[in-house]
């Protein structure tokens, strides 16, 4: 919303005719463009970035995956530990 109106205070600027319209549109037009762009960044690239990265989106629960080794598999655990009295 803030970007939306920032840049609708530059289209007078942007479309200007008048005295000085030669610096003022080539700026404004930056100025718009920079709004716009960073506003698609961040609710659109971003966010999908993200999802890609971390494994998350439609069809998945939200967490990573992480693999389980079963209990059988594991060394037998020792049973007291080395200089304790048990």
């Amino acid at each position: 919303m803030t970007s939306l109106v920032a840049s609708l205070g530059f289209l007078p600027m942007a479309l200007a005719t008048g005295t000085g319209a030669e610096v003022q549109k080539p700026l404004a037009t930056v100025v718009i463009g920079g709004l716009i762009s960073s506003t698609l960044l961040t609710l659109v690239v971003l966010p999908a970035l993200y999802r890609i990265f971390t494994g998350t989106g439609p069809g998945t629960t939200g967490t990573t995956t992480l693999r389980v080794v079963p209990p059988s598999s594991s060394p037998p655990l020792p049973d007291a530990l080395p200089g304790s009295s048990a």
